[in-house]
């Protein structure tokens, strides 16, 4: 079996990739870049945001892996061949996730942040400090990464509802749908964590309507693209105190840049994408469950619907 591995690598993390893939697949030939001589030999590719029109030429591909858990970059190459995609779907990633929102809801119920202004300024003061079961928190997005959130939350009593566009049930979890139901449900919330995947559909969806819409003071925690934000209209509502703190994760330009105002803005927490990274151990092992799966002919799992974008 021959498998082409492509992505944004630097040297030293495209060498680890292929050191864990290969031990966990010494069977398979890896091949990191695509040759007249090897083209007609590679029958899947495992990546990550490879180059655009780097997977054409290859006759006999069959599927695409990818290693991180979005796969909107990898769908906007219109030269993607026509062949099964498949994202990360990953416990450990899934687990990550959930611990960073815990902290986020957590710093932000409990005030947290501006206990660490309040440090920076030397000022002594308690704020009033509310239940968990008193906080409303909205979760956008109820994939696997949402359920491990909302499993979390749940547990430690937070109010909580999942809100995704098409539906669908989810234990122990009340679950609304659709744009009509969203915005009743942020003017109640006090947190709100966006987990969508991007697309057509979500993109730049929180903007001044987004904002508008919400409890006035809520938190913002943004775990999922940066395409999902309006930035500019996010400075707009922390500067109205609509929107009390945001905790961001991802941007539209990463890594953000050096004079970009959210840096030393006192209501914004900037992450450098960290909220889940891909643990190269437990990823390796659900590839290579794929690339079996694709040479024994079996069904292959977490595959994408193109027309759904994720």
């Amino acid at each position: 079996m021959d498998i082409l591995l492509s992505g944004s690598f630097d040297d030293a993390e495209r060498d680890a990739w292929r050191a864990e893939l290969q031990d966990a697949l010494p069977e398979a030939r890896w091949h990191l870049t695509a040759t007249p001589e090897n083209a007609g030999l590679i029958t899947a590719a495992v990546v990550a945001n490879p180059l655009p029109g780097s997977l054409q030429g290859l006759p006999n591909l069959r599927l695409i892996q990818s290693l991180w858990a979005g796969v909107d970059r990898l769908l906007n190459d219109p030269t993607l061949p026509d062949v099964p995609v498949a994202r990360m779907v990953d416990p450990a990633m899934s687990a990550a996730m959930a611990e960073t929102a815990l902290w986020a809801t957590l710093s932000l119920h409990r005030r947290f942040y501006a206990y660490a202004q309040q440090q920076h300024a030397r000022e002594w003061q308690q704020l009033p400090q509310r239940r968990a079961d008193e906080i409303q928190v909205t979760l956008l997005g109820t994939g696997q990464m949402g359920r491990a959130c909302a499993m979390r939350l749940l547990a430690l009593g937070y109010r909580m509802t999942g809100w995704n566009l098409r539906g669908g049930t989810l234990e122990g979890l009340p679950l609304e749908h659709g744009m009509d139901a969203l915005w009743p449900l942020l003017a109640r919330s006090d947190i709100v964590i966006n987990l969508l995947p991007l697309t057509a559909q979500t993109s730049e969806l929180l903007d001044q309507r987004f904002f508008n819409a919400l409890r006035p003071g809520a938190g913002l925690v943004n775990l999922a693209r940066g395409g999902h934000l309006v930035e500019a209209d996010l400075l707009r509502a922390l500067a109205s105190a609509q929107v009390s703190h945001a905790v961001l994760d991802v941007f539209r330009n990463e890594p953000l840049p050096s004079d970009h105002p959210f840096w030393s803005h006192p209501q914004v927490t900037v992450l450098p994408h960290v909220a889940a990274a891909t643990d190269m151990r437990s990823a390796a092992r659900i590839v290579v469950q794929n690339l079996r799966a694709l040479r024994d002919a079996q069904p292959l799992s977490d595959l994408v619907e193109r027309s759904r974008g994720y």
